[in-house]
């Protein structure tokens, strides 16, 4: 299925707030791909699909992770909103025909993140944070432009807000987006690592 064909897919499937943000996410992946050499069209169609589940009630959610096998942690069984990503790449892979693990990956771990992202997974979390229609999250302006000279700052500052204001609101914090945020805030305690990494069996949707 190319690009075209998915974009039609999911204009269908989701509501024109939904859709408008999936393409705005989608454009930029793409501008922050090529600002750090990454695969425009790998970019083009993780942004695009990051999303494609989240249409999902949290019930169904649920339902397609125990169906196919997906794991759901004890956080993600209170919050079933968190599995659209890994249910996501399932979708991407299944129904969309995506078998690149870079794409299925970032998909997977748009929301939570994970210690040692790959750049592309970077890119998608934080393209889904910072995209145009993004207007109501605090210190946009500043992250935005912070996404363009240091990736890995800008995760990290994404991660310290999601947590600041999950805490603020008494939410309950799933520990994989804490364990990232510890990781990101020594990587860049080191001066920063915009390196790939290769190899991780978690990109597995």
């Amino acid at each position: 299925m190319d690009i075209y064909e998915i974009e039609e897919k999911l204009r269908k499937k989701q509501n024109s707030h939904r859709f408008s943000h999936t393409m705005g996410v989608r454009y930029t992946a793409v501008c922050l791909a090529m600002r750090y050499g990454q695969d425009l069209t790998k970019a083009s169609y993780a942004g695009l699909l990051h999303d494609c589940a989240k249409h999902m009630s949290n019930e169904k959610l649920l339902q397609k992770c125990r169906k196919h096998h997906l794991h759901v942690s004890e956080s993600e069984e209170k919050n079933p909103f968190l599995l659209h990503g890994k249910t996501g790449a399932w979708l991407a892979e299944h129904k969309y025909g995506i078998d690149d693990p870079d794409i299925l990956g970032a998909v997977t771990w748009h929301t939570t993140g994970r210690p040692g992202m790959t750049i592309l997974e970077k890119i998608i979390f934080t393209a889904d944070y910072i995209e145009p229609g993004r207007d109501h999250t605090p210190n946009l302006p500043e992250l935005r432009q912070l996404a363009f000279i240091d990736l890995d700052q800008a995760v990290c500052r994404i991660l310290e807000q999601t947590l600041d204001y999950l805490k603020s609101k008494g939410g309950e914090i799933d520990p994989t987006t804490e364990e990232t945020y510890q990781y990101y805030l020594n990587i860049t305690k080191q001066g920063g690592n915009h390196e790939p990494v290769k190899g991780n069996d978690k990109n597995n949707a």
